[in-house]
């Protein structure tokens, strides 16, 4: 009995973990803590528990931490499971294609070199346009063609390879050339090859962005949005992203926040989620302001998550720490959870949800305090569900730091996964047995290898 709630409470350590850490410096902890914590974690649940170890791809934890499964799978062929070569292949597959690209040039860096690496890297450029990614990720591509002795299409070879060429049959990779000498024929690249050649031209920064507009993926406008240098379709973006970007701005546009309501349906329509009554509390206390490398990523979590619950909810109320007048929140001030959980708790809601990272001095334990005596003395039997959502990541906990015992803390790292968090919530409480997680990761590994399609969400 004892050895069965230690792995089931490994397993559930291990995977809110992948839900909340990306390897960056946090508000109160730095990168280096990060990446050290969770490469124990990493390693110890791939020697203990490979199963579930490889299964962890196909339950919605984030791209760095595929990433990291990814390497170490590759790394240790010789104790392969069934169907993990399959789960690393569509892992690769519904990945953003530079963070695949980058994980494949890892296996490079970490000296992993082995048949079963070679043919899942062939089968991942087989899928791929070739000719685009040579352009696109030339470096990467080139490292990881090198590295497995891979067989390229067409002209790729030569394109990669060969610093003089005078004349290439295939169109983009011809552009390329032509761009190498002609500033006007930079346009007709992909904006990240051409804006390392506009440079080469000195073309000015403004004039290039007016031209190379329609060639930028909407992930690309909005990361050069930040800097007022480019207006952006907003009808295309993921929610969490979309939020961050209104996050940046000093005014709200009505415009924006149709988008935001426009994303909020798309994400419900891709992963449907019904509530009944529910209240929040939401954080919005300094720390929610993040880090020079995830700048308001908590805050923006947190309203993200306030905007798909508003959908998804029959009745919905929601208590920010430091309540602000009009629509958009701001960080600021210390963390008092406690009265903010009185109030939500005092609407009887069947579901509160609570969106912290759970550092609570306003006074130091006063939400932990609250929740303990609401469960042992005024709800015993558990008629409200409560779940802990937590953005960030802790090093020294090694997980997602809790708020109460007896409260399931489940790592969140945008609202596109709130589906997958209030699922997974059930196996953080402790109630259910190791079969039961077994059981649930089972189903997403068929479900992840049968459907085919694309992830969700993009990082």
């Amino acid at each position: 009995m004892f050895a069965e709630r230690t792995q089931r409470e490994d397993i559930v350590h291990f995977l809110n973990a992948c839900y909340a850490c990306t390897g960056q410096r946090e508000f109160y902890e730095n990168a280096n803590s990060q990446r050290v914590s969770i490469d124990f974690l990493h390693q110890y649940v791939l020697v203990n528990y490979r199963s579930v170890y490889a299964r962890s791809l196909a339950v919605g934890i984030n791209h760095f931490n595929q990433s990291q499964i990814i390497l170490r799978l590759l790394a240790s062929g010789k104790e392969a499971i069934p169907k993990e070569g399959a789960l690393i292949a569509r892992a690769l597959a519904t990945m953003p294609p530079q963070r695949a690209w980058k994980t494949l040039r890892d296996v490079r860096r970490l000296g992993i070199n082995n048949r079963r690496t070679r043919a899942i890297v062939r089968d991942y450029m087989r899928g791929r346009d070739a000719v685009f990614d040579c352009v696109k990720y030339r470096n990467k591509v080139k490292a990881v063609a090198c590295h497995n002795h891979l067989s390229l299409p067409g002209e790729a070879g030569r394109f990669l390879f060969e610093k003089r060429v005078a004349v290439f049959q295939t169109p983009l990779f011809e552009q390329v050339r032509r761009a190498w000498h002609s500033a006007e024929a930079v346009y007709e690249l992909p904006f990240t090859v051409a804006e390392g050649l506009a440079a080469k031209h000195r073309i000015p920064r403004e004039q290039f962005l007016v031209k190379i507009r329609p060639r930028m993926t909407q992930t690309e406008k909005l990361r050069v949005q930040k800097s007022g240098e480019v207006e952006i379709d907003l009808g295309r973006s993921p929610l969490t992203k979309l939020v961050l970007y209104a996050l940046s701005l000093p005014e709200l546009t009505e415009e924006v926040m149709a988008a935001i309501s426009r994303a909020t349906v798309r994400l419900l329509r891709s992963s449907p989620l019904s509530l009944g009554k529910v209240s929040a509390v939401l954080d919005n206390s300094y720390s929610a302001s993040g880090t020079q490398e995830k700048k308001r990523r908590p805050l923006g979590v947190a309203w993200a998550v306030d905007r798909v619950l508003a959908a998804a909810s029959r009745e919905y109320r929601a208590f920010w720490t430091h309540p602000f007048p009009g629509v958009k929140p701001a960080a600021r001030g210390a963390t008092d959870l406690s009265t903010p959980i009185l109030d939500a708790l005092d609407t009887a809601p069947e579901l509160l949800v609570i969106v912290s990272d759970a550092v609570v001095n306003d006074p130091p334990g006063g939400g932990s305090a609250v929740l303990k005596y609401w469960q042992s003395h005024l709800d015993p039997k558990g008629r409200v569900s409560i779940v802990h959502l937590n953005p960030v990541f802790s090093a020294s906990d090694y997980a997602p730091r809790a708020l109460a015992e007896g409260v399931p803390t489940v790592g969140l790292r945008d609202a596109e996964s709130l589906p997958t968090a209030l699922a997974f919530a059930r196996f953080a409480t402790g109630t259910v047995t190791r079969a039961d997680l077994e059981s649930f990761l089972d189903r997403r590994a068929e479900e992840f290898l049968a459907t085919g399609t694309e992830a969700d969400h993009v990082e």
